[in-house]
C-alpha cells in the first residue's frame, strides 16, 4: 500500500502539472491502475484490511486452544499457562504447527475476548451519612532527622468527600481502632457503613461474593460504633475507588517534597489541618457551586452520633522473666515484681502498653516502637530493693530516675552514709501506703529540721498518719449542775474513823 506522500505526488501531479496517466506511472513508478485508483477515489490515504485470515494448521485445533485461554482466566496469575505450554499441550494432542501461529491466535483471541469484556463502570450515588471508605497507604518522612517508613490511615466520606489522614507507625489492629476513633471523633458521628478491602486486620476468611468471616475484635467496634463493614472484591480497588484515588492526592499534595517533623504528633497536628485546609479551598466533585467543607457540614447532620472512644486493644498473652519485663513488639516493659512466674496479656494500644494479671493492671507505659529498647518504671523494683538494697545504686532501672526535689536531697545525703542505701530503700517503700507527695513532703520536714535520716522520715509519717486528737465535749447549760461536788479528801478520813 502507498504511503501518503506518494498518494499527494500523484494527485498534484494531476490536478496541478496536468500530467496524464502514463506519464504519472512513469515518473513516479507507480502502476496505472494504482494512479486511476487514487484520482477516482479521490482519497489521501489508503489502509488495507484482510478480510479472512487463512490458517490451514490450526484451524482444526482452535477449540483446544481456546479451552486453555479460558480456563487461564480463571486461575491466579501464578497458576496460568504460558503460551510455550499450551502449544506444548495442543501438540500433545496431535497438532502439527507452529508455535507463532499459536501465538498469533491467542493474541488475536484476547483482543477480541478484551472488546468484548471490557469493563464499563456506572456512576455512584451515596446519600449524606450512608458510607465512609478505608484504606492504608506507605509514606517516607524524616522524624527527627531519621528516614521513617510511615503507615497512613485514610478515612473518606463517600458523599461529602471530606478526608481524614493519620500517621502511625504500624498498620496493625490497634492501629485501625486508634484511626477509626480519630476519624468519628473529628466528624463528630460515623456511618451507617464502612467499605473496606480484605485487611488481615479486619477479614480472616474471604468466601465466595461478598460473603466474609471478620475478626471478632474488629466486629466489636463495628458494634460499638453502629457500623456495617462490607469488605470489597478481592484485587478490585475500583469498588473502594474514592479512597483509593485520595492516597495518590495526599501523596502528592501533603508528602512531596518529603516531610522533615520534629515527631509523629506533630505530623498528625499538621497533616489534620492539610485536610480541613484542601476542604475548604476546593469545590465538590459533583456540587460544583458549593466547597467540600460545606457540604461536610451539612452531611454532619445525618451522621450516626459519635457513642465515645472504642476500648480498642489488641490482647496478646506474655511471659514475665525475672528480671520483671515483658517481651512485646521486639522492645520489654517492665512490671511489678509480684507479677513475676505468672502469664499476663499484654493490651496494645496505639500509644500505650498495658500489661495486666489477673484483672488487675500490673504495667503501663507509653509505647516505642524502636527494636531492643528496655522501657523501665522504677517503682515497680522497689519491692525487690528491700531484699536487695545495694541494687539501688547500680540497678539499671534506677539509672536515670527522676525522683521529687526533697527525696532527690535526702538521697544525695545518704550516700554518703554507710548504711544509706538501705535507709533509702526504706524510705521509698513508704510511697505505696503514704503517697509520693506525703513522703517528699517528710523529707522536706526533715531537711528543714537539718536532720536526714530515715528513721525520722519515716517517725514524721507515722505523726502524720496518727488521727487528731478527740475535740473536748462542751457541757450544755440544762445538763449543767447548780451545785457541783467538791472533791474533799476529809470526808473520806471521818468515814474510816467511824468505822
Amino acid at each position: 500500500m502507498k504511503r501518503v506522500d506518494t498518494i499527494a505526488r500523484v494527485r498534484r501531479a494531476f490536478h496541478v502539472q496536468g500530467w496524464s496517466v502514463k506519464k504519472i506511472a512513469r515518473e513516479l513508478h507507480v502502476s496505472r491502475n494504482t494512479v486511476r485508483k487514487i484520482l477516482r477515489s479521490d482519497e489521501t490515504d489508503f489502509s488495507y484490511e484482510r478480510e479472512h485470515q487463512p490458517l490451514p494448521r490450526i484451524g482444526a485445533w482452535k477449540g483446544e486452544i481456546e479451552r486453555f485461554l479460558v480456563a487461564n482466566e480463571g486461575r491466579p496469575s501464578r497458576e496460568q499457562l504460558t503460551l510455550i505450554r499450551i502449544f506444548e499441550e495442543v501438540r500433545a494432542l496431535g497438532y502439527e504447527g507452529s508455535y507463532d501461529a499459536v501465538r498469533r491466535y491467542a493474541r488475536s483471541w484476547g483482543t477480541k475476548r478484551g472488546a468484548v469484556t471490557a469493563e464499563a463502570y456506572v456512576p455512584l450515588y451515596y446519600a449524606p451519612g450512608e458510607a465512609y471508605q478505608f484504606d492504608w497507604s506507605h509514606e517516607i518522612v524524616l522524624i527527627n532527622g531519621v528516614t521513617t517508613t510511615i503507615k497512613v490511615a485514610h478515612v473518606r466520606l463517600c458523599h461529602s468527600r471530606m478526608m481524614f489522614v493519620r500517621a502511625y507507625m504500624r498498620e496493625s489492629q490497634e492501629m485501625v481502632f486508634d484511626a477509626h476513633d480519630k476519624a468519628f471523633d473529628f466528624f463528630r458521628g460515623t456511618c451507617t457503613r464502612g467499605i473496606y478491602d480484605n485487611m488481615k486486620t479486619a477479614v480472616e476468611s474471604v468466601f465466595v461474593g461478598k460473603e466474609r468471616q471478620y475478626n471478632r475484635r474488629f466486629l466489636q467496634m463495628c458494634s460499638h460504633y453502629l457500623v456495617q463493614p462490607v469488605a470489597c472484591t478481592p484485587a478490585s480497588g475500583w469498588e473502594k475507588g474514592q479512597v483509593e484515588n485520595q492516597v495518590g492526592l495526599v501523596r502528592e499534595r501533603f508528602f512531596t517534597p518529603r516531610l522533615r517533623v520534629k515527631s509523629l504528633e506533630e505530623l498528625n497536628v499538621w497533616l489534620l489541618d492539610k485536610c480541613i485546609a484542601y476542604a475548604k479551598a476546593h469545590r465538590h466533585p459533583e456540587q460544583t457551586e458549593r466547597m467540600i467543607w460545606q457540604v461536610f457540614e451539612e452531611e454532619r447532620g445525618s451522621l450516626v452520633r459519635y457513642v465515645g472512644p472504642f476500648d480498642g486493644f489488641h490482647c496478646v498473652p506474655a511471659a514475665v522473666s525475672k528480671t520483671c519485663t515483658v517481651r512485646f513488639d521486639n522492645n520489654k516493659y517492665s512490671v511489678l515484681s509480684t507479677a513475676v512466674g505468672r502469664p499476663v496479656e499484654v493490651h496494645a494500644y496505639a500509644d500505650r502498653i498495658v500489661i495486666r494479671q489477673d484483672g488487675v493492671n500490673v504495667g503501663e507505659h507509653q509505647r516505642h516502637f524502636g527494636r531492643g529498647e528496655t522501657i523501665y518504671d522504677p517503682w515497680h523494683y522497689v519491692p525487690v530493693l528491700t531484699r536487695k538494697p545495694g541494687a539501688l545504686r547500680n540497678g539499671a532501672p534506677f539509672r536515670d530516675w527522676v525522683l521529687p526535689a526533697a527525696m532527690d536531697k535526702v538521697r544525695k545525703r545518704l550516700k554518703n552514709v554507710h548504711d544509706g542505701d538501705r535507709q533509702m530503700v526504706s524510705i521509698l517503700a513508704c510511697v505505696p501506703t503514704d503517697g509520693l507527695a506525703t513522703v517528699d513532703a517528710a523529707c522536706q520536714e526533715a531537711l528543714d529540721q537539718g536532720v536526714c535520716s530515715a528513721s525520722v522520715i519515716i517517725n514524721i509519717l507515722a505523726r502524720s498518719r496518727d488521727p487528731v486528737p478527740t475535740v473536748t465535749l462542751q457541757t450544755p447549760d440544762a445538763l449543767r449542775l447548780t451545785h457541783e461536788p467538791v472533791a474533799d479528801c476529809a470526808r473520806y478520813d471521818s468515814l474510816r474513823r467511824a468505822s
